[in-house]
């Protein structure tokens, strides 16, 4: 006598059917989840490259104004292609103005702020992030109310400083001032707090580690997409900042900002040679993104992953 087969059982009312054992899974539409490839329509590459043609214009036209005379840029409609004076504006930038020295001078000072604030930024942010310590909260409060208050009132009494310092026409007088930021602070106890468990200084105290070798061996590492584009903000920062140089340097030690103010001089100012100046001043920005993109781009992935 056979046994009668069971009948087909129909699947539970909200569930999806099962595929049978040994085939392979189909994707189904509809409903989102692991594993599920989101693909762009066309409206998604025309938005992109709408965007991306409106934030490469401006630098693609410094490289065609640099390119051009001044006749040129005169002209209605202006020329949109690179044109042959692009070394001529180069060689009347240096003739004009020490940019070489200027260059230098603003990755000295935009270098010595970048790594004086990336690490006490950092040692901070651990600190209010991780540390307990008595008034940490009044301090955070504080340490955030000075970004409240405009940078331009302190000018008078920190030049009084400076000068009293015999600092005025001296790289430290820029410095000094720029090795601490409130904003870079608080920036770092916020990433510190997402992405530093504290399971893991709990573990390294009981091994025996002191709070320096925490901060050296296991923040630093989990911290360095945060410091990378920190370090980024505040490079672009220092670089392109003119206020504070043009006021506590003259024209003997120049920054480029305060260099390519002398550029173009005369009764009609030569805006093609103003352009080549500013062209020469943004390569080392470039420069600086292109070392510490990999590290922000890394850090973004990271933190997708964990999430």
């Amino acid at each position: 006598m056979t046994a009668l087969a069971a009948p087909p059982t129909a699947p539970r009312k909200g569930r999806p059917p099962q595929d049978p054992p040994g085939k392979r899974p189909r994707f189904r539409k509809g409903g989102g989840g692991a594993g599920r490839t989101m693909k762009g329509g066309w409206l998604s590459y025309l938005i992109l490259g709408f965007a991306l043609l409106i934030s490469a214009f401006p630098f693609y036209w410094t490289i065609v104004a640099s390119s051009r005379s001044n006749a040129d840029l005169a002209q209605v409609p202006p020329s949109l292609l690179p044109g042959p004076n692009l070394i001529k504006n180069f060689d009347a930038v240096l003739e004009e103005a020490d940019i070489g020295k200027a260059l230098l001078n603003s990755l000295i000072v935009s270098g010595s702020i970048t790594i004086g604030t990336v690490l006490c930024c950092t040692l901070a942010g651990f600190a209010f992030a991780k540390l307990k310590f008595r008034g940490r909260g009044a301090l955070l409060t504080l340490t955030i109310g000075t970004m409240m208050i405009p940078p331009q009132l302190g000018v008078i009494p920190l030049f009084m400083l400076i000068a009293e310092l015999q600092w005025v026409n001296q790289l430290q007088a820029v410095i000094l001032p720029g090795l601490v930021s409130a904003f870079g602070v608080f920036f770092m106890r916020q990433y510190l707090v997402q992405s530093l468990p504290d399971e893991l200084i709990e573990a390294a105290r009981v091994d025996g580690a002191s709070t320096a070798r925490i901060f050296w061996s296991i923040v630093i590492p989990i911290a360095r997409p945060g410091m990378a584009v920190l370090g980024m903000l505040t490079f672009m920062t220092a670089w392109n900042d003119f206020f504070w140089p043009i006021i506590a340097l003259s024209s003997q030690e120049p920054t480029v900002q305060v260099a390519l103010r002398q550029l173009g001089g005369g009764y009609v100012n030569d805006q093609s040679v103003i352009m080549a100046g500013t062209l020469m001043g943004t390569l080392p920005v470039l420069l600086v993104f292109g070392l510490l993109g990999r590290q922000i781009v890394g850090g973004i992935m990271q933190g997708a992953v964990k999430g």
